[in-house]
Order: C-alpha cells, then structure tokens, then sequence
C-alpha cells in the first residue's frame, strides 16, 4: 500500500473508534441522568414532607440532608418539628410502618418562637450566623431582633449567644410544633396541655 493509502486507513479508523467513544460517552451520559433523576425525584419528595426547619436535631446539616439519608436508609422518625404526622406521611411514601418520633430526638409540643431581651443584647451578630432560615434581624453593636414569623424554634441561636439574652416561648399561634428536652417542666406542660386542646378541636371540627 501507498502512504496515501495507509494514511487514509489510519484516518478512517481513528474516525470510527472517537465516533465509538463519542456515543458511548453520550449513552452513559443519558443512563446516568435518569439514574440521577430518578434519585432526586425521590429525594425531592420527601424533602417536601419535611418541614423545612433546618434545626439540625435529626443529626443532620438540614431537612434536605436528611431526606438525603432516609432516602439511603436512614429512619423516618427522627423529625421532631414535623411530628408524628411526617412520620406517617413518610411511611406511607416509602411504604413504612412507623408512627411516632424517635423520643432521642426531642418530643413534639407547641410551637416555639426565639426572643432576644434587647436590653441585654450587645450587637455581637452570632445568633445572625446560627439562624438558618434567617429569621433574625439586627446588625453588629445594634440590637437584634427575631421575625416571629420566620422563626422555627430550632433553638440553634440560643447557645452561641455569649449573654444569655435568647430565650424559647410559646407562640402565639396555636400551631402545633416541638419542644427540646431540656424545656423546664412548667413551659413542657403548658405546651402538652395547648397541643391537646389543638388535637381536641380539631377532632370536633
């Protein structure tokens, strides 16, 4: 054969194995992204039945991490904000059997709201940094304030306060919610006892 010939040959070959490779590389594109969106659809659903508290005391960075891990495995009744309720709303998504929340994690309870005692507050900022749903306003050496609204209850902003001014109440509405472990005993059963008036009238409704 002539170079031109060999050349040729090389060329068609080269061509047909990048051509090769080409679709391959696209195929496991596509079978990757179904995969992926297969489990992210999961995923996306049961981060809808979460309750977006971002309080970290399923053991996790936030409620899509923990949908994260349930979808892996991980127990669906670690939620305490979200309560029996998610619970059952997980067991019937991924087809389970539990009904109640894991105890280790906190007992669900009225629903709490962070204050600040503004002539205590010193402007430092870090309860600001600890909120995760940003429901804390203020700015450095000015008084801070919580938006009640906004507010989880997560309690992620008590410890970092360096003078004690944060303090968890009961809120207003009438919405059930949770309580920490560590709640007195008189705020725990002022709180058990609205939850059940809130369970009772919404049977008799």
């Amino acid at each position: 054969m002539t170079p031109f010939v060999d050349t040729l040959y090389f060329q068609y070959g080269f061509s047909a194995l990048l051509c090769m490779a080409l679709v391959f590389s696209i195929w496991k594109i596509i079978r990757s992204t179904k995969r992926s969106k297969s489990s992210l659809g999961l995923i996306d659903l049961i981060n809808l039945e979460l309750p977006q508290t971002q309080c970290g005391h399923c053991g996790h960075a936030g409620c899509l991490p923990y949908a994260r891990a349930i979808a892996n495995g991980e127990a669906i009744n670690k939620c305490v904000p979200g309560g029996p309720s998610t619970v059952r709303r997980l067991s019937t998504l991924l087809n389970q059997q539990l009904d109640t929340v894991d105890p280790a994690h906190g007992t669900p309870g009225a629903r709490l709201v962070a204050i600040i005692g503004e002539e205590e507050c010193i402007g430092c900022t870090k309860c600001i940094q600890a909120c995760p749903v940003d429901a804390i306003l203020g700015a450095a050496k000015l008084m801070h304030t919580v938006i009640n609204s906004e507010c989880t209850g997560c309690d992620l902003c008590v410890d970092p306060c360096p003078v004690d001014c944060i303090d968890l109440v009961l809120a207003q509405k009438n919405k059930p919610y949770w309580l920490l472990p560590a709640l007195n005993e008189t705020m725990q059963a002022d709180a058990d006892t609205l939850s059940g008036n809130i369970s009772t009238a919404n049977a008799s409704a």
